[in-house]
């Protein structure tokens, strides 16, 4: 059993050396998120979808299940994926080099032999290549050593998110990674509805996407990068995009507006190296939703300081 050291620092990610495992890990989150998904009651904007980031991996946090519940949990410093219940059932599969495919059977195994009868729709949603994963033996790569050091990175992200969330009194969503996208996400809200969506995103439902942007958002999240932008990075965007948005003036000097993606971009490297990552993160987070909030003529009683109540 591989049991990884904790990072003292942030560390350093590098995407040609994370993403044949990420590209695994993610479809295999899409496993697990669809489980939650169809065991859990319809929350708004999909919030009943997510993974959240726990003190050894990601958790799909407690899912309900007739009077019991159960709970999914990569663990990436043991390197296991552990199923627990409430009725005291507890099983473990091992996360190393394996095909979708077998990670499919081998979980849906497990469930079976604790009594948790489940169905789910077996494709990926928002990715081009939608390989059933009953049938997805291309993806195979897992290398602990790069999945712990992302999730290292995550927890660090995961905190920052949460502190800049408490300074929004307003409707804002929880900190959470959607395993679509694969994307650690949080967003706040103007409490106005929002123009129809019309955007397409690979593999999903327009109304699903509809009802996501039902209302006015400042989004901002962290993603792996992809071949087309193979940088891990920090984004920002809001829905609908006012005039004038994109010209902003965003903190720190590393960040910019990229049209092709219609976000402001923080690459993750300006962060991790950084003399003060957390506050050079939070001037990102902040100036960008500034940006949103002032083009979209934003209720500001709705940013709260909380700086007296933390002391």
């Amino acid at each position: 059993m591989i049991k990884e050291k904790p990072v003292d620092d942030w560390p350093k990610l590098i995407y040609d050396n994370l993403k044949d495992t990420l590209q695994t890990v993610q479809l295999w989150t899409q496993i697990v998120g669809k489980i939650r998904m169809v065991n859990t009651p319809w929350i708004n904007h999909g919030w009943h979808v997510t993974l959240y980031v726990s003190s050894r991996g990601l958790s799909t946090g407690r899912i309900p299940y007739g009077n019991n519940s159960f709970q999914i949990d990569f663990d990436f410093i043991e390197h296991q994926l552990v199923v627990s219940a409430s009725d005291g059932g507890l099983k473990r599969l091992s996360l190393q080099p394996k095909t979708v495919a077998c990670f499919y059977s081998d979980l849906f195994s497990l469930l079976n032999k604790m009594n948790i009868a489940t169905e789910i729709y077996a494709k990926p949603n928002e990715l081009e290549l939608a390989i059933p994963f009953a049938a997805d033996n291309v993806h195979k790569t897992y290398d602990a050593h790069q999945m712990h050091t992302y999730w290292q990175a995550l927890v660090r992200i995961d905190s920052v998110f949460t502190r800049f969330r408490a300074e929004f009194i307003g409707k804002c969503s929880p900190v959470h990674l959607f395993w679509g996208g694969f994307d650690l996400a949080v967003t706040r809200f103007s409490g106005r509805t929002a123009p129809l969506y019309q955007g397409k995103v690979p593999n999903m439902p327009g109304r699903i996407m509809q009802e996501a942007y039902s209302h006015e958002v400042s989004s901002a999240g962290f993603w792996p990068g992809s071949d087309i932008y193979p940088f891990p990075a920090f984004y920002s965007y809001c829905y609908p995009s006012q005039p004038g948005y994109n010209t902003q003036p965003v903190a720190p000097e590393q960040a910019f507006y990229n049209i092709e993606l219609g976000e402001f971009i923080l690459n993750y490297e300006a962060v991790q190296q950084a003399q003060d990552p957390e506050g050079t993160l939070l001037k990102f987070l902040r100036s960008t939703y500034e940006a949103a909030a002032k083009t979209g003529n934003w209720d500001r009683k709705l940013d709260c300081n909380l700086t007296s109540f933390e002391k």
